[in-house]
């Protein structure tokens, strides 16, 4: 039986101060938008060397994709190294290694020199597979292991309650509890003197003599450097991320098994499983996470996902019960690596981290390290292979570029031109249609007391039409992931703007 919540466990295990609501004009050194992981290591390590940090975040603290990671420690981001050599070459394919190496590896000193209790735990981390093609990428992958200098090695068989063809194992990563690290990153905030605020959505930055962040509430806060740690950049500048990057969902379950699991897990083939263990009260439980698709584009329902996760727990690990549920989502860049660094090369002081393809504890750490490089040593240049402004002359970025962008096209212009009329009236509660008003595309919603709630699925963002998400009771945007309560109210950027609410009594 599924729980009902769609609610992560790090989400209920951990309570988060409040914070207030900006009201009024501020000044600082730095303004970082984003109150996950990335921003803020980036608010903690830059007010600990002296700078004024003024921390925006649009809903409440640590709320975003932080709350719904799977928490692995990890530099072991999918059969990625090989195909990273082959289109960066060694050298840069090993910044990307070492630079996320560099993540774990702070994250474990911050919880040992402040006595950090977040249940950190080292791991080894393995990619197995059950097919031939997959055997061939494996050992690929472990040839380019041996190339990087990466601790590990091929396997024919791993601990895991049913036989593989063959593994790669990348020894010593770890896991951990991100919500109690990241309230330990906010303590550390707080004595360090960064000023906090919740429920402020940013929308636009705005330049002077410096540049101003603009709040949807129309205040300002006056700095040198901006950061945006919010997982999609509010601020373009004319850098096109629309179209160098799309929003992937995926689904978790956390369950009880009957099979002890013991290391880190993800497979080579579709559908993807994940797999890592966690203790909750001295007993093992498991984290199975998978069935990943781009935002708004699934052919089944939510709970569909959830049933093949959980017939997946079933098979193999004897699931007993299932304590929680949830969904994430995250952003893929189209050569697979995020962008780091300056959002354009003429906007020095404006600065982006986004496209961490759900592996964001490390990249998002490493992010916030290589910000603080940027800022604190007044890098002038972007030099890395995390670069945003860095050239995608390789064939099959630029055949994924296209694909990724015509397939925008697609759904911006096919729900354009799609006229459901559907009888809104005889929702059932907490059901939602699309139906038609002149040209308008509406989207009606009954709430559990009998009441509608109408909105134009016009995304506000670059003007895709929305689908209703039943099981998270949300808009969602196909194009570009931005989500919306059934209110109209943004839930998930990049959209900054709620959709535009309908009378219903025109519907009528």
């Amino acid at each position: 039986m599924l729980p009902s919540s769609t609610e992560s466990y790090w989400q209920q295990s951990v309570s988060l101060p409040d914070y207030p609501t900006l009201n009024d004009n501020v000044k600082a050194d730095v303004c970082i938008v984003g109150a996950g992981i990335t921003g803020l290591t980036t608010a903690f390590l830059l007010a600990k060397e002296g700078y004024s940090v003024c921390l925006l975040e649009a809903n409440k603290v640590l709320s975003g994709t932080t709350s719904l990671t799977t928490a692995k420690i990890t530099s072991q981001h999918g059969l990625m190294y090989a195909n990273m050599i082959e289109q960066y070459g060694v050298e840069q394919t090993k910044q990307y290694y070492e630079a996320n190496t560099r993540g774990k590896q702070f994250i474990e000193h911050i919880v040992k020199e402040y006595s950090i209790s977040c249940q950190l735990r080292e791991e080894d981390a393995y990619i197995y597979t059950n097919s031939l093609e997959g055997v061939e990428k494996i050992d690929q992958e472990g040839k380019a292991y041996e190339q990087l200098g990466i601790k590990g090695e091929v396997l024919s068989s791993v601990p895991l309650p049913f036989p593989v063809k063959k593994a790669v194992r990348m020894n010593g990563q770890a896991h951990f509890h991100p919500l109690q690290y990241g309230e330990a990153l906010l303590q550390l905030c707080k004595e360090h003197g960064v000023h906090i605020f919740e429920h402020t959505r940013a929308i636009n930055v705005e330049y002077n003599r410096h540049p101003s962040v603009m709040t949807d509430q129309r205040y300002r806060v006056i700095c040198k450097h901006v950061v945006q740690a919010s997982q999609y950049p509010f601020y373009d500048g004319l850098g096109y991320y629309p179209t160098k990057m799309y929003a992937s969902r995926a689904y978790a379950l956390l369950a009880k098994p009957d099979i002890k699991l013991e290391g880190m897990y993800m497979n080579v083939e579709k559908p993807e499983r994940s797999l890592r263990p966690i203790v909750i009260d001295e007993e093992e439980y498991i984290l199975i996470v998978g069935d990943s698709h781009k935002t708004g584009q699934s052919n089944k329902s939510m709970d569909e996902h959830f049933k093949a996760l959980a017939s997946f727990g079933e098979q193999h690990f004897s699931i007993s019960s299932i304590l929680n549920r949830w969904s994430a989502q995250d952003y893929i860049t189209i050569d697979n690596i995020p962008y780091v660094g300056h959002v354009t090369r003429h906007q020095k002081n404006v600065y982006v981290a986004t496209g961490f393809k759900k592996w964001g504890i490390t990249n998002g750490t490493n992010a916030a390290l290589m910000i603080y490089d940027f800022i604190t040593n007044n890098t002038k240049e972007d030099v890395h292979v995390f670069s945003p402004s860095r050239k995608l002359n390789i064939t099959p970025s630029i055949e994924k570029m296209i694909s990724m962008n015509a397939d925008v096209a697609k759904h911006l212009i096919t729900n354009k031109f799609d006229r459901p009329k559907n009888d809104w009236t005889t929702l059932e509660k907490e059901e939602a249609t699309i139906t038609r008003v002149g040209l308008s595309r509406v989207g009606v919603y009954k709430d559990s007391g009998g009441n509608y709630h109408a909105v134009d699925t016009t995304c506000t963002h670059l003007g895709c039409e929305v689908n209703w998400n039943q099981a998270e009771k949300t808009w969602d945007c196909p194009c570009h992931g931005s989500r919306f309560d059934y209110e109209g109210h943004v839930i998930q950027g990049p959209a900054v703007r709620p959709l535009q609410e309908i009378n219903i009594d025109t519907l009528e």
